[in-house]
């Protein structure tokens, strides 16, 4: 994706040390960017301390970005990295996450009460099947098939390889796809 020439005119003042940049430059992906925190961490407390976790790290780190390069990506990548460094510091720390799985709520309540609680209830299931994921499984899974990144993409944001991209993607699909036979076999019924 190349940065549009505002978004390259809102680097360039950043880098020079116009601070007041940050801001507008930022906004466009603050509620995408909250919204992977949340799927990725599964408590909306965690995904507010990693997103803004994310934007310091931004600000801090502006003067290294390439501005011929996606400015989404690299701080979707910032992300990521974020919500795994919170991940480890919690398991280290062996804090205990007794908060219930997310339950987003869907953003389109265009067609009516009726189709805006049968999508709620159906990313409710879904979200719920991705919790049977590994923390590396549910990143990718999430940055593939919710966030409709590319795989060239998923790799520079997740790091590794487009093999074990893949891999991980596949497994993850094949988990989900396993829970929603198990557990909410009618999905599959309403999908065929």
């Amino acid at each position: 994706m190349v940065p549009s020439d505002q978004e390259k005119a809102l680097i360039a003042r950043l880098q020079s040390g116009d601070a007041a940049a940050f801001e507008p430059l930022v906004t466009p992906y603050r509620q995408s960017l909250l919204g992977l925190a949340l799927r990725l961490t599964r408590n909306l407390e965690d995904a507010k301390e990693v997103t803004q976790e994310t934007f310091l790290r931004a600000y801090k780190y502006i003067g290294r970005f390439d501005a011929e390069r996606s400015f989404k990506n690299w701080i979707t990548t910032i992300l990521v990295h974020a919500a795994r460094h919170h991940y480890n510091r919690r398991s280290r720390e062996d804090v205990l996450l007794a908060a219930e799985p997310l339950r987003e709520k869907a953003l389109d309540t265009s067609g009516g009460p009726e189709a805006d609680h049968e999508s709620r209830e159906l990313r409710a299931r879904l979200m719920e099947c991705v919790e049977v994921l590994t923390p590396r499984e549910r990143e990718i899974f999430l940055l593939r098939d919710v966030e409709g990144l590319n795989i060239r993409e998923t790799v520079q944001i997740a790091g590794g390889s487009s093999v074990s991209i893949r891999v991980h993607l596949s497994a993850a699909r094949r988990k989900i796809r396993d829970r929603i036979k198990v557990r909410y076999p009618e999905m599959l019924e309403k999908s065929s």
